[in-house]
């Protein structure tokens, strides 16, 4: 079965930094899209930062310049490294893996494989 692990959520204060974690097992089939997204209490899932089919890094406009999205393949990690954090940032934070069109890798509907999430909060 596929599994993703998050972590690295936690309580900042405004301007800090947090990395998370995604340790993906068991996913075999072939090309795939991997992606992080958020959902802030009352808001829609959103996606903020992708890789696609060919490595190419995608970002929400909201977040450029301050996350960086990154993988280290023998570990089957995802990160994704958040800077200059914002209250606005504050969110359930999650991963998932699927196959995708690169370009679509930030479009939640592409992916069936989810990990159960990591909160951040993000505090004045």
């Amino acid at each position: 079965a596929v599994q993703l692990v998050e972590s690295g959520g936690g309580s900042v204060q405004v301007g800090g930094s947090l990395r998370l974690s995604c340790v993906v097992s068991g996913y075999t089939y072939g090309d795939y899209c991997m992606g992080w997204f958020r959902q802030a209490s009352g808001k829609q899932r959103e996606g903020v930062a992708g890789i696609g089919t060919d490595g190419k890094l995608s970002y929400a406009d909201s977040v450029k310049g301050r996350f960086t999205i990154s993988t280290d393949n023998a570990k089957n990690t995802l990160y994704l490294q958040m800077n200059s954090l914002k209250p606005e940032d504050t969110a359930m934070y999650t991963c998932a893996v699927d196959a995708c069109y690169s370009g679509y890798e930030l479009s939640p509907e592409w992916y069936n494989y989810w990990g159960q999430g990591t909160q951040v909060t993000v505090s004045e």
